[in-house]
């Protein structure tokens, strides 16, 4: 089959694409395709679903846990609530620039290899049943059934090896990306621990929580202790990078939930009853994400061989080389968000608690939408790695569609929701009154970060690492002067408008390079012209 036998059928279906207005068919209908169909269980929604759902539940579960710190936390008072939320606003993103590049990179890279592996497995037994050398179902039937461990022995002693060594190299697969996102994932994690451990009063300087504020030894003291766990969590997404490329997000999530169970238990314990306030809360977090790390490293030994072969199937270039890519759009996003929480903290405890509460709620619904990107990311590299360009139109066109629906509903449930549950986090009614602005800005902008999460996803699934990098730092840059000069003018509201329009024109630009039909998208253009040739 050729590449035009290959597009041509996707097309003529959709030669009335509403949206456009006409019967030739654009780029960017591709995002309006089977829209009827767009919470339809089949083959293609089912593979999303069971990607998807587990993804979104393990994402979440960490800003729940840090909801959670912050609900505890509250009922000590604002400044520590205040504290805290600094830390964390400071910790997470400092963490997002190790983490974003290497988790998304290595989903990626996995996911390619995997394919590529299992297509090489099947040629070879198609081109092995082609020389005659599968039994046919007569032979079968002459060869008895030998135990499995006496067959595994047997080639042992042939080959001059172990037997259990044998039936361990032949159960894992190889996958190189693996072990080199492991080995990156440790040493960041090392260095983010000693970068923040020594540079954490003027990193908290830098955030507007200054030496004579109340704020400063709660929000060290956090900051230090929570530090002590970013080796366990950059080794353990990193993991969970390799799982979600085999496009396996069960296991992740239920070694999230272990951990975050711990969390919760130990949470009251350490910080009332021990009486460690802010540190015990900080302990209980790092515990919990020690033990989810060893549970990942532990059945990721299982599926795949961490030792590769030799240095070279490493493939550090490409992976460093795509890693900086992102690195420089995590910088973008990051100091766009960490700006927006150190303006925050400058109008002092109480709008910086408010804010704090509000930016977790916002963070954590919006990361049920990367769920979506994580499937639409496993599903693509995959296609792409098969050069499958219908499957990747069709699951481009459904995660988006699916992205936008979940943004309604995340929408009108925090809009309503929100007014009651704010009450959770603090009793203070100041931070209250702030809290209450915040939420129409919250809730208002769920499809906007639904739609940017997803988008992500589809960028990272195409490899399309380079257009994702340039594209954020225009966006941030934008939206940083944004955050400058509406949060001087108009304060805490400001801050938020500035974020609204950050999240708008991130959800423009992936719009921006599916409706061009340029980088990996450009076979958009053939099927259109091919579709429009076909009409004439």
């Amino acid at each position: 089959m050729g590449y035009g036998d290959l597009v041509h059928p996707i097309m003529e279906e959709d030669t009335n694409c509403l949206p456009c207005g006409k019967k030739r068919k654009m780029p960017l209908c591709v995002l309006f395709k089977d829209a009827r169909n767009v919470l339809k269980m089949d083959e293609l929604g089912s593979e999303i679903a069971q990607i998807a759902f587990p993804a979104a539940m393990a994402l979440t579960a960490d800003p729940i846990a840090s909801l959670i710190d912050t609900a505890f936390i509250g009922q000590i008072g604002p400044v520590e609530l205040a504290a805290v939320g600094v830390s964390i606003a400071l910790f997470n993103q400092v963490s997002r620039i190790a983490i974003f590049p290497l988790v998304s990179v290595t989903t990626s890279f996995v996911a390619e290899e995997d394919t590529v592996g299992r297509m090489n497995t099947h040629d070879d037994e198609n081109e092995n049943m082609e020389m005659g050398l599968a039994p046919n179902s007569e032979m079968k039937e002459l060869i008895p059934k030998f135990d499995s461990e006496k067959i595994t022995h047997s080639s042992a002693l042939f080959s001059g090896g172990n037997s259990n060594m044998s039936k361990f190299q032949h159960e894992k697969r190889q996958i190189p990306s693996a072990s080199c996102a492991l080995v990156i994932g440790g040493v960041l994690g090392l260095v983010q621990a000693i970068f923040l451990i020594f540079g954490s009063k003027p990193l908290l300087n830098f955030m507007g929580v200054k030496s004579d504020s109340p704020m400063l030894n709660p929000a060290q003291q956090y900051l230090t202790l929570r530090s002590l766990g970013a080796p366990a969590i950059l080794l353990s997404l990193a993991t969970q990078g390799v799982f979600r490329g085999l496009k396996d997000t069960k296991t992740p999530l239920y070694a999230t939930l272990a951990g975050d169970v711990i969390n919760i238990i130990l949470d009251p314990i350490l910080i009332f009853v021990f009486h460690w306030g802010v540190s015990g809360a900080a302990i209980a977090h790092v515990i919990s994400q020690y033990l989810i790390s060893l549970i990942l490293l532990w059945r990721l030994i299982k599926k795949v061989d961490l030792v590769s072969p030799s240095l070279k199937d490493l493939k550090l270039g490409r992976l460093l080389k795509n890693g900086f890519l992102l690195l420089v759009r995590v910088i973008a996003v990051t100091f766009c968000v960490t700006l927006a929480a150190s303006m925050a903290a400058r109008l002092g405890s109480t709008p910086m608690a408010a804010f704090q509460v509000c930016l977790q709620i916002w963070l954590a619904t919006s990361l049920l939408a990367d769920g979506l990107a994580v499937a639409g990311q496993a599903i693509l590299a995959s296609a792409f790695a098969k050069k499958d360009y219908s499957k990747a139109t069709a699951t481009a066109s459904r995660v988006l569609q699916l992205g936008f629906v979940l943004g309604l509903v995340l929408s009108v449930v925090l809009g309503v929701g929100l007014q009651f549950a704010s009450r959770l986090f603090t009793k203070d009614i100041n931070v209250l009154h702030l809290i209450s602005i915040g939420i129409p800005f919250v809730a208002a902008s769920q499809p906007l970060n639904a739609l940017a999460f997803v988008f992500d996803g589809v960028n990272f699934g195409a490899s399309d690492f380079a257009y994702s990098a340039y594209s954020m730092v225009l966006v941030a840059t934008v939206s940083i002067l944004c955050v400058l000069i509406l949060s001087a003018s108009h304060g805490f509201v400001g801050i938020w408008v500035a974020l609204t329009t950050y999240m708008s024109l991130r959800t423009f630009a992936g719009f921006w390079r599916i409706g061009t039909s340029s980088g990996p998208w450009s076979f958009l253009r053939t099927m259109s012209l091919s579709s429009y040739g076909d009409n004439l």
